[in-house]
C-alpha cells in the first residue's frame, strides 16, 4: 500500500473515530435531565390513536392546555373524616422476632405499619409525620384509586415530607377490598427496609372473617409473613369461612397455595372475581405489588394452611396444626378462571396505545448502562400517554426485555382483554399490578375517569429507578411540584 493510501486510511479512520465520538457526546448531552423539572413536560407526547391507529380528536388541546392543577383534584375538603389515623416515619435499627437487626423504617415504631382499615364509603384521614428519614418520605396507597392530590408521588402529586414535617392524606374508601401503602420517595430502599402496611377495605354493613398476609423480604433476611419469619399461625373457630388477604411487598412475583383443603380464588388486586369455582393443586402467581384473596374453611379438626416458598399461615384453633405441601406444578391461568360477565364499558372503540417493554444500551442521564426502554427510548426520551376524561383507552404491552416485569399503573384498574393474543374468557380479570413475562403481549383496557398525572412503571422497584417508568397523563391537568436532582423529589 502506497504512503499516500496509508495517510487516507489513518485520515478515514480518524475522522470515523471523531464521528462516533461526536455521536457517542451528543447521545450523552441528549441523555442528561434537567436540575428540576415537571412531570407533566417529562418524555415525549404520544396521543394514542383511534382503531384504525388514527389521531383521536379527543386529544387535539395537548398536555399543555389550559386547565387545573392537580393539588385541587382532593375529597371535599369540609367533609369531617370518619377514620383517622397518625403515623410518624422514623429511620432506626429494626429488630424483626427471630431475625437478626437491620437499618431500615418503620412507621409508628413498628414494620409492617399500623394496618388501616375502614369502610366502604368511609372518609378516611392519615397525618403522615417525619421524625428523622433524612431523605424525606411520602405514602402510596397501592391499589385504591384515590384523588390525584393524595396519590403520594415525590415529585409529581406532592413534595417529599422531609424531617420535621407533616402532610395529610384524604380520601374517600370507594373501593371495597385489599390494598397497600407505602413509601414513594426512594422507593426501593424505603420499602424494602420497612415503610409499608396494610389498607383494607369493607363493605358497609361489615366484613366477613379475614386475616391478611403481608409477604416481605427485608435487608438480610429471608421472607417473613406480616414480621413473622418461617411459620405464622392466627385463630380460627373450626368450620368457620375465612378470606386470606395476602400482599406481595416484594420486588419480585411469588407464587402461594392452601394445604389442608380446597380454596376459591375470590379477588385480584381489591376486585372481587365473578364465579369463582374450588381449586385444589394448583398454585397462584401474585406479581410484586398485588395481591389475592382466598376463600378457605377452617377443617372440623385441625387446620389449614397458606404456603408460600419460605413462609406459611396456619388458619384454625389455639394449637392447632396443618399439613404442608409442595409447590403445585400447575399454575391457575386467571385468564379462563371464573365465568364471564360484561365489563361496564364498550371496548370496540377505543384510544390505542402500545407500551413496549425492551433493553438498550445508552445513557440515562448521563450514566452509561444497558437500560430499560420504553417503545424503544430510553428516559427522558420515554413517551407519555396523553388521555381525556371519558376516553377508554385499550393498551397493548410487550414484553422483550428478557425479563419478567410486574407493570403498575396508579389511580386505575385494568381489564385483561387478552394474552398472547388469546381472548379472556373467565371472570372480568381487573388488575393494578400485572405481571409481563419475557415474550408475552397483553391486551388491557381502562376507562380514564380518574384526572391526574399518573405514573405507570415496573414493580420491581429498581427496574423503575432504571427506566422502566413513565406517565398517563389527562390532558388540562398539570402539577406544580418538580422532580430532578434540585428538587428533593426521587420517587422511584
Amino acid at each position: 500500500m502506497s504512503a499516500d493510501a496509508t495517510r487516507l486510511l489513518r485520515r478515514l479512520g480518524a475522522g470515523l473515530a471523531a464521528l462516533v465520538l461526536l455521536l457517542v457526546g451528543w447521545a450523552w448531552w441528549g441523555s442528561r435531565l434537567p436540575a428540576s423539572y415537571g412531570a407533566d413536560a417529562m418524555g415525549v407526547a404520544d396521543f394514542g390513536g383511534g382503531p384504525e391507529g388514527g389521531h383521536h380528536d379527543g386529544h387535539h388541546d395537548g398536555p399543555d392546555a389550559a386547565g387545573v392543577s392537580l393539588t385541587t383534584l382532593t375529597a371535599d375538603p369540609t367533609r369531617a373524616a370518619d377514620v383517622r389515623y397518625e403515623l410518624v416515619a422514623r429511620a432506626e435499627r429494626v429488630t424483626l422476632p427471630g431475625a437478626m437487626p437491620f437499618d431500615g423504617y418503620t412507621l409508628n415504631g413498628t414494620t409492617p405499619a399500623p394496618e388501616i382499615r375502614a369502610r366502604e364509603g368511609q372518609l378516611v384521614e392519615v397525618v403522615l409525620r417525619n421524625e428523622n428519614v433524612a431523605a424525606g418520605t411520602t405514602l402510596h396507597w397501592h391499589g385504591l384509586d384515590v384523588p390525584n392530590a393524595m396519590d403520594g408521588v415525590a415529585g409529581v402529586t406532592q413534595d417529599a415530607v422531609l424531617p420535621g414535617e407533616s402532610f395529610t392524606y384524604r380520601f374517600v374508601a370507594n373501593q371495597v377490598g385489599t390494598f397497600w401503602y407505602h413509601s414513594h420517595q426512594v422507593a426501593n430502599p424505603q420499602v424494602v427496609g420497612g415503610l409499608f402496611g396494610a389498607l383494607v377495605v369493607e363493605p358497609a354493613a361489615g366484613g366477613e372473617p379475614d386475616a391478611v398476609a403481608l409477604l416481605h423480604t427485608y435487608p438480610g433476611q429471608t421472607r417473613s409473613l406480616s414480621g413473622v419469619l418461617g411459620d405464622a399461625h392466627r385463630e380460627a373457630p373450626a368450620g368457620s369461612r375465612v378470606r386470606m388477604r395476602v400482599v406481595n411487598t416484594d420486588n419480585l412475583a411469588t407464587a402461594v397455595w392452601v394445604a389442608g383443603g380446597p380454596f376459591r380464588l375470590v379477588a385480584v388486586d381489591g376486585v372481587d372475581l365473578h364465579g369463582p369455582t374450588p381449586i385444589e393443586g394448583r398454585r397462584v402467581i401474585v406479581p410484586a405489588g398485588g395481591r389475592v384473596d382466598l376463600a378457605v374453611e377452617v377443617p372440623a379438626s385441625g387446620g389449614v394452611r397458606l404456603q408460600a416458598p419460605g413462609v406459611s399461615l396456619v388458619l384454625g384453633p389455639a394449637g392447632a396444626s396443618a399439613p404442608t405441601a409442595s409447590s403445585p406444578g400447575e399454575i391457575l391461568d386467571l385468564l379462563t378462571y371464573g365465568t364471564s360477565t360484561p365489563l361496564p364499558f364498550a371496548t370496540d372503540a377505543p384510544d390505542r396505545f402500545s407500551y413496549d417493554i425492551g433493553r438498550l444500551p445508552g445513557f440515562l442521564d448521563g450514566r452509561p448502562g444497558f437500560w430499560w426502554s420504553i417503545n424503544g427510548r430510553i428516559v427522558p426520551h420515554v413517551p407519555m400517554f396523553v388521555v381525556a376524561e371519558g376516553d377508554v383507552v385499550v393498551m397493548r404491552i410487550t414484553n422483550n426485555s428478557g425479563q419478567s416485569h410486574p407493570m403498575h399503573l396508579h389511580g386505575h384498574h385494568l381489564v385483561v382483554l387478552a394474552r398472547n393474543e388469546a381472548a379472556a374468557s373467565g371472570s372480568p380479570w381487573w388488575v393494578d399490578s400485572l405481571e409481563v413475562g419475557h415474550g408475552e403481549s397483553y391486551d388491557v383496557a381502562f376507562l380514564a375517569d380518574n384526572p391526574g398525572i399518573w405514573m405507570g412503571h415496573c414493580h420491581n422497584l429498581p427496574h423503575a429507578a432504571e427506566g422502566l417508568m413513565t406517565h398517563v397523563m389527562y390532558t388540562g391537568v398539570t402539577t406544580p411540584f418538580l422532580l430532578g436532582a434540585a428538587s428533593g423529589n426521587v420517587p422511584e
